[in-house]
């Protein structure tokens, strides 16, 4: 079977999890990248010259350098936490794992990772620490939840 058949068959909350494996995985490599290209700079630096001046700008380099590897390790978190909500077998109440189709948008209930557009469908991806997914948490489909102005009427969990 060809990998676009593959994909046909695949549920919609399948096709969000790998289009957000898919992001973090270039947020990866895009903070590899970036770590890479600072720890050559420093040491292109430091064989050039010497004195306080570059010391600083070596030690800046450094401090640059360990944000990145904070970072990396921030998404590589996402990643595997991304990777758990892949297994968690949804229930008829929303929780994390959870896809929420609601009047004013759906939501899926992982990582905190924003909006993505899926097939000309914006989809947010929200933590279950997040308000809404606070707000979501154990409700089912026929459920309404409001936050502030807004009453999101759920039609569909998945």
């Amino acid at each position: 079977m060809s990998l676009i058949c593959l994909l046909f068959f695949l549920t919609m909350k399948q096709k969000i999890i790998n289009a957000c494996l898919y992001l973090l995985d270039e947020k990866i490599a895009a903070f590899k990248r970036s770590a890479d290209e600072l720890g050559k700079d420093a040491e292109n630096d430091s064989k050039s010259s010497a004195g306080d001046k570059h010391e600083t700008a070596r030690a800046m380099m450094q401090i640059e350098q360990e944000k990145l590897y904070k970072q990396l390790n921030e998404v590589m978190e996402q990643k595997l936490e991304l990777e758990k909500c892949r297994h968690i077998v949804t229930t008829d109440r929303a929780g994390k794992g959870s896809l929420v189709k609601t009047n004013l948008g759906t939501f899926f209930i992982c990582i905190p990772l924003g909006k993505i557009n899926l097939n000309e469908q914006m989809v947010y991806i929200v933590s279950p620490q997040s308000p809404l997914g606070i707000k979501f948490a154990g409700a089912k489909k026929g459920d309404a939840v409001q936050i502030n102005e807004a009453l999101y009427s759920i039609s569909d969990i998945e």
